[in-house]
């Protein structure tokens, strides 16, 4: 009895170092790598009709995104090439090595029920195993090092797309329009705290950058009757609730807040002219830094140099041409014109003038 427990642990191992060589079998192949590259194709080959799409739902930054697309198509087409030619001079070293180590299993699966025999051949195929198993992860690193840059330039213009795709799908349901000239830029979901401490009053919704103004649009569902504090009744609420032009933002601070410093705030410091003197945005899921930076590029006006679509110059003539003072009352003109709009109102006597 004293000898059966190691017997029982050899036996384990013996049918554990099976399993190991099995796998072997298929990692030899290299079959990940193989599947990897068949996603990576697949992803690089969807970006120019997914582009596509975008511009026919109306973004019209990102000028650049279909030159990327098309180069990296066109580098990936001959990278792969040479990938997979790598892959067929491992996967035969590879295999080469695997065959004596299934040859020794065999011889060690008849011998398995003699520990002493076993003992010393299941040690050497058990190292045999293992440096195969080394030479394979190494294999596949190297591999992977030869599209790893183009990976990840794939994968960032996924990402860019993913939220652009979202940005378009609140503009298409949004219950405001934009202007005729006006390029939507990015959103984020956001809570606009109202009073420097956010609770549960506080409106939810969606915050949007174009390149002509800064929106807010409530987007949530209130409850409308509780039952001991249970909601029984909900409205959906959607509204804008201001919608600034750009010009109107004297200053953008970001801000990390709450436990460890994961929360994204925006603080936004307006000019005389606007509805409030500022706001205090919680944004969730995008990086208050990031939006403090497109926010500034807005203001300046850079992003009309990011244009696919140009910008149209008879409402940008209607800008340059309107007029600085109201016909009726001869007061200045105090509010912002921004492109696309077709009237503006005066704010001294209520006159309507057309652009």
């Amino acid at each position: 009895m004293p000898d059966q427990e190691p017997a029982d642990q050899l036996a384990s191992n013996i049918r554990q170092l099976n399993s190991k060589i099995t796998a072997l079998q298929t990692t030899v192949r290299l079959t990940g790598l193989r599947d990897a590259l068949e996603d990576l194709t697949t992803s690089v080959n969807g970006l120019t009709p997914r582009i596509k799409d975008t511009r026919a739902r109306g973004y019209v930054f990102g000028k650049e995104m279909e030159g990327k697309a098309a180069t990296l198509a066109h580098q990936w087409t001959t990278l792969r090439i040479e990938i997979n030619n790598r892959i067929e001079q491992e996967t035969y070293l590879l295999q080469s090595a695997l065959r004596p180590i299934e040859q020794q299993l065999a011889e060690l699966n008849a011998i398995s029920a003699v520990p002493y025999q076993a003992r010393p051949f299941y040690d050497r195929l058990s190292q045999a195993v293992e440096n195969l198993s080394g030479k394979v992860s190494a294999a596949e690193n190297n591999i992977r090092g030869m599209y790893n840059a183009l990976q990840g330039e794939v994968n960032r213009i996924i990402a860019s797309l993913t939220r652009i795709d979202w940005l378009l799908a609140q503009v298409a349901e949004a219950s405001f329009q934009l202007l005729a000239a006006e390029g939507a830029i990015m959103a984020v979901k956001a809570v606009w705290v109202k009073d420097g401490k956010e609770d549960s009053s506080d409106p939810r919704g969606v915050l949007y950058l174009t390149d002509q103004r800064l929106i807010f649009e409530q987007k949530q569902e209130i409850a409308t009757k509780k039952v001991l504090f249970i909601a029984t009744q909900k409205e959906k609420v959607q509204r804008a609730l201001f919608a600034v032009p750009l010009a109107l933002i004297e200053k953008t601070e970001a801000r990390k807040q709450g436990l460890l410093g994961h929360e994204d705030y925006i603080y936004i410091t307006f000019t005389s002219g606007a509805p409030m003197a500022n706001a205090q945005l919680h944004i969730d899921g995008q990086d208050c830094n990031e939006w403090q930076g497109l926010i500034g590029r807005a203001r300046t006006g850079d992003f009309d140099q990011e244009r696919a679509v140009p910008v149209d110059q008879a409402a940008t003539e209607k800008v340059r041409t309107a007029p600085t003072k109201c016909p009726s009352c001869n007061a200045p003109i105090s509010t912002p014109i921004l492109r696309g709009m077709t009237s503006i109102k005066c704010a001294y006597c209520g006159t309507v003038i057309p652009l």
